[in-house]
């Protein structure tokens, strides 16, 4: 840990309450392929349209293609000149989702995925194992996927490991630490099982790395579900939260081994693109790839508030697109607190202490019936930003009661 020179994430404890989703039956499922900004004959091509209709886990309102929001008087208005596909902002604590814009899209994630990847792999492999890495555990990194450089035939930490996926979104990293797991395809199967438990039934999981496959899908609604999961473990949180570190690198014999510093590539963290850190921030993932394009989740806080946004693919802009709406949201959720009805919240996972609240979720490809939402929760972040720099918090005090509260059970059902 003494290696690294960034921010450590500290979240304070948040206990989200229970939610008793509902679901429609035909699932939101969409592929997009990079659109060309012009057809055969020249015209402006139009993008896709978001399903008519979608999942409605965590409220009714979240099946409905657009923007949904519920501004109460003094409330500030959304951003303008929002373009991506899907976007939520979320109540971190409180699970309540205060406004979603084709929130179950089903859209390609690219390497957001990869917070899904953490969340099932990390908590079972200790991160001061080492692994020789073998050139087999390499050969299924896909082309032009973003590496860490890891070598064959070198040694790693698991926490080494765990730097490259986070930091450099390095697939290589991600290959080596599945091959640890039993296999890539064992680690899909576990991140399918995982994503299920967390109700996270828009995701269908085919590369790990998040690399682009016919069928890997998530919306804005899942990657949210996906990052509070992952925030409630300290490892997890350290390692979003890191802006640098040193990597290993070569290795001479009687000599010690050589390092190389890694950057982040979450731009509202290190400020990197011309951008500012975001005040507050605690993470958590980025991703870009050419059917996905830019995807986000974003965990900060201001105050006494903590907040998670989700944006998948912004359609204008450039490489700053899909932080700068994350920043734009951000800032409305913050502003916007108390002053807007939420339009659903946040569901716990199915092995949850639902006792009082009925069943959990059932996949909406099975389940014909749809009716209202809950009352959910999420966990709590909490990262401070002065003058550009981030603040190291040392300590991990964050305790997690795995155990949802009783809410208020039903009382958001029929909520548009």
């Amino acid at each position: 840990m003494s290696a690294k020179k960034t921010a450590l994430t500290v979240l304070s404890a948040a206990l989200p309450a229970l939610l008793v989703p509902t679901l429609l039956a035909s699932p939101a499922y969409a592929v997009p392929t990079p659109t060309p900004p012009v057809d055969g004959k020249g015209q402006p091509r139009k993008a896709p349209a978001p399903p008519a209709s979608m999942s409605t886990v965590g409220g009714s309102a979240l099946g409905q293609p657009g923007t949904q929001v519920n501004l109460l008087p003094g409330a500030p208005a959304l951003p303008a000149n929002l373009t991506g596909r899907s976007w939520i902002v979320a109540d971190a604590e409180t699970g309540e989702i205060l406004a979603a814009h084709n929130a179950h899209w089903r859209l390609p994630p690219a390497s957001t995925m990869k917070m899904l990847f953490a969340d099932t792999v990390l908590p079972g492999l200790p991160k001061d194992q080492v692994h020789k890495v073998t050139d087999l555990e390499l050969d299924g990194v896909g082309s032009g996927s973003s590496l860490v450089g890891i070598k064959e035939d070198a040694e790693y930490s698991v926490h080494d490991l765990w730097l490259g996926v986070f930091l450099r979104s390095g697939n290589d990293a991600v290959h080596v630490l599945s091959a640890m797991n039993g296999g890539v395809e064992k680690t899909v199967k576990d991140m399918q099982a995982h994503a299920e438990e967390l109700q996270a039934l828009d995701t269908h999981v085919v590369s790990p790395d998040g690399y682009d496959a016919p069928g890997q899908v998530s919306s804005a609604y899942d990657l949210t579900l996906i990052a509070r999961s992952g925030l409630q473990k300290q490892d997890f949180r350290e390692y979003c939260g890191t802006a640098s570190a040193k990597f290993p690198g070569r290795q001479e014999a009687g000599k010690p081994r050589e390092t190389f510093e890694i950057q982040n590539t979450n731009r509202l963290m290190t400020g990197a693109g011309g951008l500012p850190p975001y005040k507050g921030i605690a993470g958590v993932k980025n991703g870009n790839t050419t059917m996905a394009g830019s995807t986000f989740t974003g965990a900060a806080q201001r105050g006494d508030k903590k907040l998670l946004v989700t944006v998948m693919n912004p359609g204008t802009g450039g490489a700053n697109s899909v932080y700068e709406e994350t920043a734009d949201l951000l800032d409305w959720g913050f502003a916007a607190s108390g002053k807007v009805k939420p339009v659903g919240e946040l569901v716990p996972p199915k092995s949850a202490d639902t006792t009082s609240h009925g069943s959990p979720a059932q996949s909406h490809e099975n389940n014909p019936s749809a009716s209202g939402a809950g009352s959910g929760g999420g966990a709590g972040t909490a990262l401070g930003v002065a003058g550009g720099v981030l603040a190291v918090v040392a300590g991990g005090a964050y305790a997690v009661n795995r155990r949802w509260p009783r809410g208020r059970g039903r009382r958001a059902r029929g909520r548009a």
